[in-house]
């Protein structure tokens, strides 16, 4: 008997695929899906007029596979009469890592999973290791290689501790009839994770094949193993002089991080070319400094004095200003350091790839790439570039790919309006952080209208997933903004909006140093459930942020790292929650489930 399992259109991985015999429940056939969704099933039944059956003649080992293998191999046996199973497995030097004794198994095809580990539950190193199989006093030794860094990879299913490395499967016995029971379950290793489905009274003759499709639960599975970028955090922009200067209470609502706070943790601002207005910058920088803050600043215009047109609106650097940009840029850094701000990085230029009719300047890659190669240098910061309006490569794959260029550049910013979200492998090839500089959505409209609200929960999410290192809003304050100046509908001057909490999610959660960690969201396709996670080096704290896009409640699956008695705090935003904290819940094992609100972001934190 033989098939394909599905959900959704998308194969499932790993489940247990078990068929009762009806006349002797006690005899049951397993096989776990492959990568593809298939199974197979040996079952001999003495109503078949099949003629001879087919069982082993002699007891055998077979090898294992895959071999190599990197996360778990099976091991074949074939026993000739009922007998007990021991399985010793030694390294290279004869010393015993693992064993497994078995109870009596019948006559028939047999199959050992070893997950790679010792018994003390630790991943062996690399190398040639030798399994031993001894039934009804026959020995059997073969050799296997494990390579933790690469290969083949077999999945384990939720079974008993004491044999947790032992599946019976493709077992050939005799039944006693052709009408059977089948059952579809989920093992801890099922992807995605479905609802159990059994189909009674099914009638099985020769090479028999039945499909069977299923439901699925939205899973997220995390693997702390496998780390993405450094995380350097989130933020928004107070540019003061376009905007009123934020207040004290607005301060404490941006960058504090305890409730009804937003938990910011970078703050960018306009270096403005008459040096007379730099100060204008100080009091809410320094109070946010103090508060540990990153701080970084761009220029939407040099000096008209050093520009081809001598106008703050177009033009170009002039060839013969650079230096005196670039010492330009140094002033205000040190003009900031000196009054208790240092600045973290400066850009050289906001957007240099869009014509507007406010203060700009245009630039060619050629043009920043002779810049950052004679004068970046001198400016004393870490240096952004190019802050191209959607990330436009053409403007920085030539400075990534100028060795003097891109010695001086510290981190790849730019935008995302109209492009741009998408992951950037020669940035990261190069050794440069990717940083989100600026961007916003639903200017038409107040930030409490949760339609508008809502999309930038997939936005930063996205932005994480793209393995960029920042998120930049625009305007701190504003009515579209993560916090209200008190027009359109916004709330009170001073206080979060939607679009806050949600930022929120992230921002009070997710700090300064911690790494994003492989999260992977099954099934891939038809589904309304996103997510990221990220770990804290420091403490392993674990931060789940999922997502749930759908007009109705969803039940999720969420399988982390093998854990006992982890303690998660959860925290959502949705239409009628503010980042409110719901009960807290312990997970004993390697799992959990949990409903996600409708249109909803929710994040987890360990404790």
């Amino acid at each position: 008997m033989s098939g394909k399992v599905t959900s959704s259109r998308a194969p499932v991985k790993s489940a247990m695929v078990t068929v009762i015999d009806n006349t002797d429940t006690t005899r049951r056939f397993q096989s776990l899906t492959d990568q593809t969704g298939y199974y197979q099933i040996s079952i001999v039944t003495t109503s078949v007029n099949s003629g001879t059956v087919s069982l082993p003649t002699k007891f055998t080992v077979g090898q294992n596979y895959p071999n190599p293998f990197s996360s778990s191999t099976v091991i074949p046996i074939e026993t000739i009469k009922e007998a007990e199973i021991h399985v010793s497995i030694y390294d290279i030097l004869g010393r015993l890592i693992r064993k497994f004794d078995i109870d009596a198994q019948p006559i028939g095809q047999h199959s050992i999973v070893w997950d790679g580990k010792n018994g003390a539950g630790v991943k062996v190193a690399n190398g040639i290791y030798f399994y031993r199989v001894v039934a009804n006093g026959e020995m059997q030794i073969r050799k296997m290689i494990f390579n933790g860094n690469g290969g083949g990879s077999v999945v384990l299913p939720r079974i008993s501790p004491l044999n947790a490395s032992f599946l019976q499967m493709n077992t050939v016995q005799s039944a006693q009839s052709s009408s059977f029971t089948i059952r579809i379950e989920n093992t801890n290793t099922t992807i995605p994770y479905i609802l159990s489905k059994e189909i009674q009274n099914v009638y099985i003759s020769n090479d028999t094949t039945i499909n069977f499709i299923v439901d699925y639960l939205p899973m997220m599975v995390i693997n702390d193993d496998s780390v993405r970028q450094c995380i350097r955090g989130f933020g928004a922009a107070n540019i003061v002089g376009w905007r009123p200067d934020m207040t004290t209470q607005e301060i404490n609502t941006a960058f504090g991080t305890g409730d009804g706070q937003l938990g910011f943790t970078l703050l960018r601002l306009r270096i403005s070319p008459n040096s007379n207005d730099w100060a204008s910058n100080v009091a809410t920088a320094k109070a946010a400094y103090d508060m540990g803050v990153t701080i970084i600043a761009s220029p939407w215009t040099p000096p008209a004095s050093m520009k081809t047109n001598s106008n703050i609106v177009g033009g170009e650097l002039k060839e013969d200003s650079y230096a005196s940009y670039a010492a330009h840029l140094k002033s205000f850094a040190d003009f900031m350091s000196s009054n208790g701000v240092p600045i973290f990085a400066v850009s050289i230029q906001n957007e240099p790839d869009i014509t507007v009719t406010y203060e700009s300047c245009d630039w060619s890659a050629e043009q920043m790439i002779k810049f950052l190669r004679e004068n970046a240098q001198s400016i004393g910061t870490k240096v952004i570039a190019p802050e191209s309006y959607q990330f436009r490569r053409e403007l920085s794959d030539p400075i990534l790919n100028d060795s003097l260029a891109c010695v001086n550049l510290d981190i790849v910013g730019g935008h995302i309006y109209g492009g741009g979200l998408s992951a950037y492998p020669l940035a990261e090839a190069k050794g440069k952080e990717i940083w989100m500089t600026e961007h916003l959505t639903g200017e038409t409209g107040s930030a409490n209208d949760w339609s508008l609200a809502f999309p930038v929960a997939t936005e930063i999410n996205d932005v994480m997933k793209a393995r960029m290192n920042a998120y930049v809003w625009w305007y701190i304050v504003r009515f579209y903004g993560p916090i209200s100046d008190g027009t359109n509908n916004s709330g009170n001057k001073g206080e979060p909006t939607k679009k806050g909490y949600i930022m929120s999610q992230f921002a009070r959660f997710i700090r300064p140093g911690y790494y994003m960690v492989d999260c992977n969201v099954y099934p891939s396709l038809f589904n309304k459930v996103n997510g990221t996670a990220y770990i804290d080096p420091t403490s392993n704290k674990l931060v789940i942020v999922a997502i749930n896009s759908d007009t109705t409640q969803k039940q999720s699956v969420f399988r982390i790292p093998s854990s006992i008695n982890v303690t998660f705090v959860p925290y959502t935003t949705s239409e009628v929650k503010n980042c409110e904290r719901e009960e807290e819940f312990t997970v004993t094992d390697d799992s959990f489930m949990y409903t996600l609100d409708p249109m909803s972001i929710t994040t987890f934190i360990s404790e």
